[in-house]
């Protein structure tokens, strides 16, 4: 049986499959991007995929705690356009 590895979401902290959650990237330029792939370089941090999570991250700022820094509301408003973009293309519309 092959092995799947467990993350914890920022929002909810609940553990879940890798492939379950959306991973969100701090490259070493600094620029925080949505990594649908799960494989850029950089320190990641995990969202739940579906339900509220990843509004909640967005509305509440919780990148700022994990990266510990500010980050800027176009960052946000980036995160949320590339999230939504997302569900768009995962659910075939």
């Amino acid at each position: 049986m092959k092995h799947i590895p467990l993350r914890s979401c920022i929002v909810c902290r609940q553990q879940k499959d890798k492939g379950d959650l959306l991973r969100i990237v701090r490259c070493g330029d600094g620029d925080i991007l949505l990594d649908i792939s799960g494989k850029l370089g950089g320190h990641g941090a995990y969202v739940c995929k579906h339900g509220d999570c990843m509004d909640n991250a967005i509305k509440k700022r919780v990148l700022n705690r994990v990266y510990k820094c500010q980050i800027d509301n176009s960052v946000y408003e980036r995160l949320q356009n590339d999230y939504y973009r997302f569900k768009t293309d995962e659910n075939g519309n």
